[in-house]
């Protein structure tokens, strides 16, 4: 199934156009035409068949024929995940952890970050492209980039663990989860957490724990959190 995305659909609507891009992809690209069967999501669980009406690169036009809509997950898994100095990685991360199924995700700026900008209109394309890809029907939620100060001081429901490579006293992270739980995780720059973080975060009432006995690149640390949380949930 090929999916298609349009954020301002619901149960309500009966036609919509989609933008002058997406039109010529489907129009141009894909070589749609009138009554080609089009499959469509807005991102919050809903998947729309539609039917075309206007086979038109400017304005293809849609009518909906019936939806169904998928319950969503009984967790919500939030990961605030420290920019990497490349791009690249972070996007990589951004792709795979939408399509394990992540709910949230907050870039975090600590005392170690190299990279403190980040470009969340072009990180929100490839939450969406990652959405359309793997048939994802809910669109993961990217917040803008915030201080690990100002982000730890915010209150959380469910459980809250810091991911971090000091030798101390941590439990894994697997040992720790609870299922149906929401869950909140931090990960740390390519340097870790500072000693002060790990101990503002320990106020916060966050647990430390373990992704393994290998130390891991932030976004390798990242998924492997993201794929714990799903798995043991899905058990």
């Amino acid at each position: 199934m090929q999916l298609f995305y349009n954020p301002n659909i619901n149960e309500t609507t009966e036609n919509f156009s989609f933008d002058k891009e997406e039109s010529k992809h489907i129009i141009k690209v894909l070589r749609k035409k009138d009554n080609d069967i089009l499959y469509v999501t807005n991102g919050l669980g809903y998947l729309f068949k539609t039917e075309i009406t206007l086979a038109s690169d400017n304005k293809c036009t849609v009518k909906i024929i019936s939806f169904e809509k998928t319950a969503p997950s009984k967790f919500n898994l939030h990961l605030a995940v420290a920019p990497t100095k490349m791009n690249d990685r972070f996007e990589w991360f951004l792709e795979k952890a939408t399509e394990i199924g992540i709910y949230e995700i907050t870039p975090i700026i600590c005392d170690r970050s190299e990279r403190k900008v980040i470009n969340n209109e072009r990180f929100d394309k490839i939450l969406l492209t990652a959405m359309k890809q793997s048939n994802v029907l809910f669109l993961p939620k990217l917040n803008k980039a915030i201080y690990f100060k100002e982000f730890i001081k915010q209150k959380r429901e469910g459980l809250s663990f810091i991911a971090h490579c000091e030798e101390t006293n941590k439990k894994t992270l697997k040992s720790a989860l609870e299922i149906n739980k929401n869950v909140t995780v931090l990960i740390g720059p390519e340097g870790d957490f500072s000693e002060k973080e790990i101990e503002l975060a320990l106020d916060n009432n966050y647990v430390p724990v373990s992704l393994g006995n290998t130390r891991l690149r932030t976004e390798t640390a990242a998924i492997v959190a993201c794929h714990s949380v799903v798995f043991v949930n899905e058990a």
